[in-house]
């Protein structure tokens, strides 16, 4: 018995995959290319692979490893705080307050990081000491800073100085992604600013602020190295530095300090993805799972709108 007029059509159509040959060629080509690299490299006694699997897990590389981390740790941590405070300023009605922090911004993203470094390892040098008081009177008191005389301080200092510049433009990013009724409702619902803030803002605002700021951890990771111009030898470039002028192995330490740098950073790129995969729940176009079946859906939905197109 034929099928009534204006049934759907229930057979699916063939799915021809599109051939990309050049695409396969190209891995083939690349492939190749980096197991010949790999090969060469191999033989070539001025990677020197002894003295890499010798001081790989040595004691002070370990040790330098750890300072990078801690340097990493406090100064994103430092630099997401002033960051956020400097975002709010950034977003206040008061004109002066914004103003002192697009200044803020404009001197630290507008100067190199190591020349930033450089003057923080000078500043008690030029300033031993800050007097404050009352003009004309007795009533002053000096606060003394030898303390900025340690390496390690004024490194996590500089580093967070220069991140919260960077931190503040990806807060205020965030926090001006979220449409302005979200907060109107909320405040129209009886919620405090603090509350709207952590429950409807902020929240809705880590889906554009984590990505960037996973980014800047790693770059801080890397960018301890510039700590020489403190200057600090105790971070992991340093220590392999220093290892590498009395060993005259330079190729092999900065392999060494790449390796470690390579672990830190690959831990940190696997906990940036699931971070971001959390926040951005329910924000992504929905997909099927089986996505060759709903190709053929469609097609067949096209099929059946041309038959019944041709009934009419």
């Amino acid at each position: 018995m034929p099928p009534p007029t204006g049934a759907p059509v229930t057979e699916s159509l063939p799915i021809v995959r599109l051939r990309h040959p050049w695409r396969a060629v190209f891995a083939v080509v690349l492939v190749l290319a980096l197991a010949g690299f790999v090969v060469d490299a191999a033989q070539r006694s001025a990677y020197g692979w002894e003295y890499v699997g010798t001081y790989v897990f040595d004691k002070r590389i370990s040790a330098a490893a750890l300072v990078t981390l801690q340097l990493t740790v406090y100064s994103m941590a430092i630099g997401v705080v002033l960051g956020l405070a400097l975002a709010v300023m950034r977003l206040s009605p008061n004109p002066v307050v914004k103003s002192v922090a697009w200044l803020y911004l404009w001197v630290f993203r507008g100067t190199p990081v190591y020349v930033q470094l450089v003057f923080w390892g000078l500043f008690s040098l030029i300033y031993p000491q800050i007097v404050l008081g009352v003009p004309w009177t007795d009533l002053h008191i000096a606060l003394d800073l030898a303390f900025m005389q340690n390496a390690f301080l004024i490194a996590v200092l500089g580093l967070a100085l220069n991140e919260a510049a960077y931190m503040a433009e990806i807060v205020r990013a965030g926090l001006l992604s979220v449409d302005d009724g979200q907060e109107e409702a909320a405040t129209a619902l009886g919620m405090s600013w603090w509350h709207s803030m952590t429950r409807i803002v902020i929240p809705q605002a880590m889906r554009v602020i984590i990505p960037p700021t996973g980014n800047e951890v790693v770059s801080m990771l890397k960018t301890t190295s510039l700590v020489a111009a403190i200057p600090l030898t105790t971070d992991l470039y340093g220590v392999a530095r220093d290892i590498s002028a009395v060993t005259y192995t330079p190729v092999p330490l900065l392999i060494v300090a790449s390796l470690w740098y390579l672990l830190f950073t690959s831990v940190l790129m696997i906990g940036q993805h699931f971070l971001e995969k959390r926040f951005s729940r329910g924000t992504g176009p929905r997909r099927p799972q089986n996505h060759r079946r709903a190709r053929t859906l469609a097609l067949s939905a096209a099929a059946n709108a041309r038959h019944d197109g041709g009934d009419e």
